[in-house]
């Protein structure tokens, strides 16, 4: 049984998950990519990761629901949600928080920052 943490990276911009996926690879986790929401989900549910780095904006499903479905479900509720989006209105965070998110992180992002927060969760 590996002790590596497994990330999941859920993001329709193929740039942004790269970029992620390379640094945090770099840090020593097992990165998953998923590039639109029906298909984040579904690895979700499959891998069952020890973090979840997930964007709102998305085709099929966006982030609010798939942190939702997520944190209702006990088998998958412990799941630490980071959620990146380009929206940062006050507004948008609530809707975050009211979904289960852990950490709002709005683009474009600082990527040291990210690896701190996934460090937090998952150290």
């Amino acid at each position: 049984m590996s002790d590596t943490k497994k990330i999941l990276i859920v993001d329709d911009e193929q740039d942004i998950v790269e970029t992620l996926k390379f640094m945090l690879e770099a840090q020593g986790y097992e990165c998953y990519c998923a590039y639109d929401g029906e298909a984040g989900l579904s690895m979700a549910k499959e891998i069952i990761p020890d973090l979840m780095i997930l964007d709102v904006m998305m085709p099929k499903m966006n982030g609010y629901k798939i942190s939702r479905l997520l944190k209702y479900d006990t088998k998958y509720k412990d799941i630490p949600i980071l959620m990146v989006t380009a929206r940062s209105q006050e507004e948008d965070k609530l809707i975050g928080q009211e979904t289960g998110a852990n950490e709002y992180i709005t683009k474009p992002f600082d990527l040291d920052e990210v690896i701190e927060k996934v460090k937090e969760y998952l150290d």
